[in-house]
C-alpha cells in the first residue's frame, strides 16, 4: 500500500466497480510466484532449524496473531509466518515472514522474503559504502559483504519499517531499528539500517490513510504501476479527456510539471523558457517535443539531422526468454535469413539451461571468429542488451566449467566490445519517442508486426508455464508459440536497423522543425 498509487487505493477503497475488477495475469503470475519462493525457504530453513516456530497459516487472523504473541513471549528464536495484532489507530497489520529474536538486547528483528533478487555481484574495485551488509539467518552477525552490492529497493524498506513499528507497539521491537531480507536465489540476509527510512513510512502511512479514510482527495496520474492496473482503462481514459501532462511525462516529472503550473499537454507543448527549478530527468526541451508529437499524433521524432546505425559484412540478431529470476530457456538468432533457436524445454531451473547457452555461445563466438578470418566485419544485435548481458555473466558465474560455456572474462571482452550492438541504445541517442521506446513500440513505425497479437512479455511467463508442464502436462502448442514470438523478436530487431539505414531520414520528422501548436 505505501509504495502504490494513491489513486488506485481511493478506487479499491470507494468505487463499487472495485468488487468486479479482475486482477491482470502479470500480478497475479507474481503473487503465485513469489508464495511458491516463500515456502520453499520455508522449508529450506525448517530443515536446518529444527526450533524454528511455525505460525500455522490456516489459523484465523486472530488466531494467528495471538500464537504470534505467544510464541514471542516464550521467548521463540525464529518465528515464520508472524502476524501481529493489527492497531485501528495507526491502520497497521501485518507481519513478517520472519521474526528472529535479539539475543543480546531483547525484542525482534523482522526478516522479510521476496521473489527479486535484491543484491548483485561487486567488482574488487568498488567503493565500500556500495557493498551490501549480510548476515547468516541463523547467527545474525552483520557484516560488509566484499562480494555483494545492494539493489535499491524501497519497498522492501518501507515493509520492513512498517513491520518494525508493528513490533513497536506491542513493545517487542529489538533496540536496534534494522531488518533483514532474503531475496531470490540467496542463502544470506540482506540487512537494512531502517532508521532513515522509518520518518519517510511515517509521511506516508499518514498520508494513505487519510485516502483510505476519504480526508484527501486523489486524482488519477499516470506511474509506472498504471501497467499493471486493473483500473488503467478508467484512468486512461479520464488523463486522455483531461489531456492531462502525465500522459507525456508520467511519474515524478508530472508532479515537477503541476508546481509551475503546466497540467496539460497542451501547456507543456506551449511551454518556452528554462526548465523548471526542481527538474531532474534530462533535457526538458525534448519533453516539450514530446508533448507537440503527443498532440500531433506523431510516433517517432529525430533528434539527429541524419540517422546512422552501426552495420557489418555480417550480422546476427539476438534475443533470450528467461522465466522470472529462474533462468533463461532460450536464447534466439537470426542469422542469413535463419532462425535458429538454442532452448532447453526443461522446467527452469535446470542444469540442461547450461547446455543450451554453451551450444548458443559456441556457435556465436564461432561465426564471429570465422567471419573475422576472411576479414570481413560481424555485428551481433539485440535490443535492450541488460537482459542478455545479465544472462550472458550469470550463465558464465553458474555453469562455469561446462564445455562450451565461457568464462565472465570473455563474456566481459564481448559485451564491452564494437561487435555487440544494442538497438535500443541506437533508437534512444536519435529518436524521442512519445509512445515508449520499447520493440513493440517502436518496430511497428518501421512496418514490422507480430504474428500473435498477445505477443508480450507477461503474456509469454504464461505460455512458458504451459509449454513446460509446470501445472500439468506439457503443451507443444505453446512452445511453437514462444518460438515464433522469439523470432519475430529478432526479426523486428532486423527490421528496424534496415529501416534506420534506408528509410528513417525520410519519413521521421527532425526536432527541431517541430515548432508548439498555433
Amino acid at each position: 500500500m505505501l509504495s502504490s498509487c494513491r489513486h488506485r487505493l481511493h478506487l479499491d477503497r470507494f468505487d463499487p466497480a472495485a468488487a468486479g475488477l479482475v486482477e491482470s495475469l502479470g500480478v497475479r503470475q507474481r503473487r503465485d510466484a513469489a508464495l511458491a519462493y516463500r515456502e520453499q525457504v520455508r522449508a529450506r530453513l525448517a530443515a536446518a532449524a529444527p526450533d524454528l516456530v511455525q505460525i500455522d497459516p490456516e489459523l484465523s487472523v486472530a488466531q494467528r496473531a495471538a500464537a504470534t504473541l505467544a510464541a514471542c513471549a516464550a521467548g521463540a528464536d525464529r518465528i515464520w509466518g508472524g502476524l501481529l495484532p493489527s492497531d485501528p489507530t495507526t491502520g497497521r497489520r501485518g507481519g513478517a515472514e520472519l521474526l528472529l529474536r535479539d539475543t543480546a538486547h531483547g525484542g525482534y528483528r523482522p526478516v522479510i522474503v521476496v521473489n527479486h533478487k535484491v543484491t548483485d555481484p561487486i567488482g574488487d574495485g568498488a567503493p565500500p559504502a556500495s557493498r551490501a551488509s549480510t548476515s547468516s539467518v541463523f547467527d545474525w552477525d552483520p557484516q560488509p559483504d566484499h562480494d555483494r552490492k545492494v539493489r535499491p529497493q524501497q519497498r522492501d524498506q518501507l515493509r520492513l519499517s512498517h513491520v518494525y513499528r508493528m513490533l513497536q507497539d506491542q513493545g517487542l521491537a529489538s533496540p536496534a531499528a534494522v531488518g533483514g531480507v532474503i531475496g531470490y536465489g540467496s542463502d544470506r540476509v540482506l540487512v537494512h539500517d531502517l532508521t532513515p527510512v522509518l520518518p519517510e513510512y511515517d509521511r506516508r502511512l499518514a498520508d494513505r490513510l487519510a485516502v483510505a479514510r476519504g480526508q484527501l482527495r486523489t486524482e488519477p496520474s499516470r506511474v509506472g504501476e498504471c501497467r499493471d492496473c486493473s483500473w488503467w482503462p478508467r484512468c486512461s481514459a479520464r488523463l486522455t479527456e483531461l489531456r492531462d501532462v502525465s500522459l507525456v511525462a508520467p511519474g515524478s516529472r508530472a508532479d515537477v510539471l503541476r508546481a509551475v503550473e503546466v497540467r496539460t499537454v497542451d501547456e507543456l507543448a506551449r511551454y518556452t523558457g528554462a526548465a523548471p527549478p526542481d527538474w531532474q530527468y534530462g533535457a526538458f526541451d525534448e519533453t516539450v517535443v514530446t508533448a507537440r508529437a503527443w498532440l500531433a499524433g506523431i510516433p517517432l521524432i529525430r533528434r539527429v539531422e541524419r540517422v546512422a546505425v552501426h552495420r557489418a559484412d555480417v550480422e546476427v540478431d539476438v534475443d533470450l526468454e528467461s522465466y522470472q529470476e529462474h533462468g533463461a530457456y532460450l536464447w534466439g538468432a537470426l542469422y542469413q535469413d535463419r532462425y535458429l533457436p538454442f532452448v532447453t524445454w526443461d522446467p527452469l531451473p535446470t542444469a540442461d539451461e547450461g547446455r543450451s547457452f554453451a551450444e548458443f555461445w559456441t556457435w556465436l563466438i564461432g561465426v564471429r571468429q570465422r567471419t573475422h578470418a576472411a576479414g570481413r566485419t560481424f555485428a551481433a544485435y539485440c535490443y535492450s542488451r541488460t537482459a542478455e548481458d545479465r544472462w550472458m555473466y550469470a550463465s558464465a558465474r553458474r555453469f562455469a566449467g561446462r564445455a562450451g560455456v565461457p568464462d565472465e572474462a570473455e563474456v566481459r571482452a564481448f559485451v564491452d566490445g564494437p561487435d555487440w550492438v544494442d538497438m535500443y541504445q541506437a533508437v534512444n541517442d536519435q529518436f524521442i519517442c512519445p509512445q515508449g521506446k520499447g520493440l513493440k513500440k517502436v518496430a511497428p513505425v518501421a512496418g514490422f508486426a507480430w504474428r500473435d497479437p498477445e505477443a508480450g512479455g507477461e503474456a509469454s511467463m504464461q505460455w512458458y508455464r504451459a509449454a513446460v508442464g509446470y501445472a500439468g502436462p506439457d503443451d507443444p502448442g505453446q512452445r511453437r508459440r514462444l518460438l515464433e514470438y522469439n523470432e519475430d523478436d529478432v526479426r523486428a530487431t532486423r527490421r528496424l536497423r534496415e529501416w534506420m539505414s534506408e528509410q528513417a531520414d525520410i519519413s521521421v520528422p527532425f526536432a527541431g522543425d517541430l515548432g508548439p501548436p498555433s
